[in-house]
């Protein structure tokens, strides 16, 4: 009841008209979830919590989304009694699969780890990670949520309850491996994001096919934290460049980062990218052996992948999910617009 009194503090935009865009069941069903979620967590928090919850939907902070540690906007995990945080943990279980659960949980248990040996407690902070939501949760409506702190940012935008859109999404480590002595020895939340596409570039490399295309990589992914993106110089080499095993491979690793969300949502976004195989680009920069700072991007009509390997001597994960197009929901949005006018 508190939530929908404080609704009524906020002018949000209102979206309510058919979209041309055929829903798929199970998409419809992952819309309601999160809208339910979210419902039950706005209803759990007190007035002055839903105040830095909320947002309407067109608020200038719904695309302000980024990875560093800084200020943030949003409900942060600190102010939350433990049953409120449950209700955080539901609504990102509305999105993510248990393996991207367990990587959002390594990474805020990272950012505790180095607040222990750097003696930063108040820069690294395990509970600074912030919940926001953007317009009225419905089954059936427009609305968008997202969670965020240092080295995690998950952006969801659904609309009429027809489509949900999962970019930009970044997940990351410091350090990309815990190699000192201390219970997290051995931690490597991306072990599989690595290892696979370093195999596939020793391959290619070997078959004298031009996948590395500098010996020097990047110092960060090139998108940084722009709201929007355009496609990146092509690089490396084709799909269609590859036998039928290194396509295989190359969608196992793709299938890294779209699997970190739930099968309906992981299964929607694999679809469209391998319909676009033939444009689909694998570029490689920096060393092949492990340790070694890296870069690799994998892109294709508008589907990008990047991730930089470069910091603390290579062992600094950034990797970032995003569409050139549809991130924050922009492509289907747009065609919303167009239809109800």
């Amino acid at each position: 009841m508190k939530y929908f009194i404080l609704l009524g503090l906020f002018t949000c935009a209102s979206l309510h008209a058919e979209t041309t865009h055929k829903p798929a069941p199970e998409i419809k069903k992952v819309s309601a979830d999160m809208a339910n979620a979210a419902m039950a967590l706005l209803g759990g928090l007190d007035e002055t919590q839903v105040k830095k919850a909320f947002f309407p939907f067109d608020s200038e902070q719904r695309e302000a989304w980024g990875f560093v540690p800084r200020e943030r906007k949003g409900l942060p995990l600190e102010v939350l009694n433990e049953k409120q945080v449950g209700l955080v943990r539901d609504l990102l279980k509305t999105a993510l699969s248990e393996p991207g659960l367990k990587k959002v949980d390594t990474i805020m248990a990272l950012e505790a780890f180095l607040a222990e040996i750097e003696k930063r407690p108040d820069f690294r902070n395990p509970k600074a990670y912030f919940t926001s939501i953007f317009g009225e949760p419905s089954a059936r409506g427009t609305w968008a949520w997202r969670f965020e702190g240092h080295h995690l940012s998950l952006n969801y935008t659904i609309i009429d309850g027809k489509a949900v859109a999962v970019t930009p999404s970044f997940f990351a480590a410091n350090p990309g491996e815990v190699t000192i002595e201390h219970k997290m020895k051995g931690t490597r939340p991306f072990h599989a994001e690595e290892d696979l596409a370093r195999s596939l570039a020793a391959v290619l490399k070997e078959s004298g096919k031009a996948v590395i295309y500098s010996e020097q990589p990047p110092a960060e992914i090139l998108t940084a934290e722009d709201r929007a993106v355009k496609q990146l110089e092509p690089v490396g080499i084709l799909a269609t460049e590859m036998t039928e095993t290194q396509q295989k491979a190359l969608m196992e690793i793709i299938a890294e980062f779209a699997n970190r969300h739930r099968k309906e949502l992981a299964e929607s976004d694999l679809k469209t990218i391998k319909a676009d195989l033939k444009n689909l680009r694998f570029g490689w920069a920096g060393g092949l052996k492990r340790g070694e700072p890296y870069y690799y991007r994998i892109q294709g009509t508008t589907f990008l992948v990047e991730v930089a390997n470069v910091q603390n001597k290579g062992n600094h994960f950034h990797g970032v999910w995003r569409d050139a197009k549809n991130d924050f929901g922009r492509d289907i949005l747009s065609g919303h617009v167009q239809h109800e006018h």
